[in-house]
């Protein structure tokens, strides 16, 4: 799978035109070259910060966010690497709070890439190895580490339990097929379980696993069966800690409870990635955190591209005025989120990358979508108008899209993938920061 990075920065442009070369071989799976690369680097993994490590097929990006903004809350200086970023590469790398800087990166990608140009290394590979490298030597309370793809196979996943904190789990679904549901023997067979057994494979000896919950029957076993085996304390919504939205609002567990906030992310399940978020701090002893911060991280954590209201801007400017929605969900799981967070109708924006189910989005949407628009998602294989049935109408670019649009009151709803949402962000002078 090949990335998408563009910096006006000559010098990052430099590095990043030479991770646009690489992509993971096939049938290459493991961590044998980022645990080369990395030993290469000083092993920069085993030195940095107590890390939380985060997995799930939707929700991750989420509770990373909740999770730094309420570490940050509680006064902590929080390192964090997620993916993909949307507008800028830049996104991927934060730095105590501050997204690095552009020289910095550029010599950074640079030592890095020069570091493994022999191994072959993935984006991915190389992008985490930079991260780790960096937090190593910028001093922080806590890193917030996102997984990228699965978990057990994933380049994130040569943390140990001498930085892990808590790992977490959040929501599941199927996603990346041909990577996750890959043959291989002795592993589960039925897709659920499969997808729940690569997540749960980033459990670590003595390391608190806190799992969202709502999983099917088959999926829990599977990472249960991965806590065991591996000696994870393992910590499930719902038995072990709940978040209650219908009476009041309010977190609990065996420590105590508390009342939610509104929430500054829309959308019921933001209130599960949030409470996965403080079910992770609350079953670990070695950072201290409160209760009001908790609730502070919930009311401000910010998180572009999930169901974000767009600021007024070019974009906005074209649609009267009307609220314009922007959310990268790209398969079912998604789609469910979103139709139990919007009321009504709404005119729909998709484009959707030619690997993803077209009717993932469109299936959960039924009967409230009043006009639909298919873009293509720039710099990736996208699916053709014709994927979304008769009633889809191309559309050459996002703001042709809205300016097609009827002068009515309906809202607009632009998805189907988070690299859709980068073009539309840089398009209206949204620059995630």
């Amino acid at each position: 799978m090949r990335d998408f990075a563009r910096s006006d920065h000559p010098a990052v442009q430099t590095q990043l035109d030479r991770l646009a070369t690489l992509s993971v071989p096939d049938g290459r799976l493991g961590l044998e070259t980022i645990g080369t690369l990395l030993d290469r680097l000083g092993n920069p993994h085993r030195r940095l910060p107590p890390v939380f490590h985060v997995a799930g097929t939707n929700g991750k990006g989420s509770t990373c966010a909740f999770l730094r903004a309420m570490l940050e809350a509680e006064g902590y200086a929080v390192h964090v690497t997620t993916s993909p970023h949307l507008v800028r590469y830049n996104e991927r790398i934060r730095l105590a709070g501050e997204l690095i800087e552009n020289d910095r990166l550029a010599d950074l990608l640079c030592e890095v890439l020069d570091m493994g140009e022999d191994l072959n290394p993935s984006f991915f590979e190389i992008t985490i190895a930079a991260a780790f490298t960096e937090f190593a030597r910028t001093p922080a309370d806590a890193c917030v580490v996102e997984v990228g793809l699965g978990g057990r196979f994933d380049a994130t996943n040569v943390l140990g339990p001498d930085v892990l904190l808590a790992c977490g789990i959040a929501a599941l679904g199927i996603d990346h097929e041909r990577f996750l549901l890959a043959p291989e023997e002795g592993v589960p067979i039925v897709p659920m379980a499969r997808i729940a057994f690569e997540k749960g494979g980033i459990a670590k000896s003595g390391v608190p696993l806190v799992v969202a919950g709502g999983y099917p029957a088959e999926a829990l076993a599977a990472i249960r069966e991965q806590a065991d085996k591996v000696s994870a304390p393992l910590f499930e919504a719902g038995r072990d800690w709940f978040v209650d939205t219908l009476q009041g609002g309010h977190y609990r567990d065996r420590e105590g409870r508390f009342e939610l906030p509104q929430m500054s992310l829309p959308g019921a399940h933001q209130y599960r990635n949030a409470g996965l978020a403080a079910a992770m701090l609350r079953h670990q002893k070695s950072l201290p955190i409160t209760e009001q911060s908790l609730r502070s991280g919930m009311q401000k954590t910010i998180w572009p591209g999930r169901l974000h209201a767009l600021s007024q801007g070019p974009l906005t400017a074209l649609v009267a005025e009307r609220p314009i929605l922007l959310d990268g969900g790209h398969n079912r799981s998604a789609g469910e989120a979103i139709a139990g967070s919007l009321d009504g109708q709404f005119h729909l924006v998709l484009g959707m990358l030619a690997n993803k189910d077209p009717r993932a989005l469109l299936d959960p949407l039924e009967g409230r979508i009043r006009t639909l628009q298919v873009v293509s998602v720039p710099g990736h294989d996208s699916h053709p108008v014709y994927a979304f049935g008769p009633e889809a109408r191309a559309a050459a670019g996002i703001e042709n899209a809205l300016r097609a649009i009827a002068a009515d009151d309906y809202p607009v709803l632009i998805a189907g993938s988070l690299y859709l949402a980068g073009e539309v962000l840089r398009l209206n002078n949204e620059m995630p920061s």
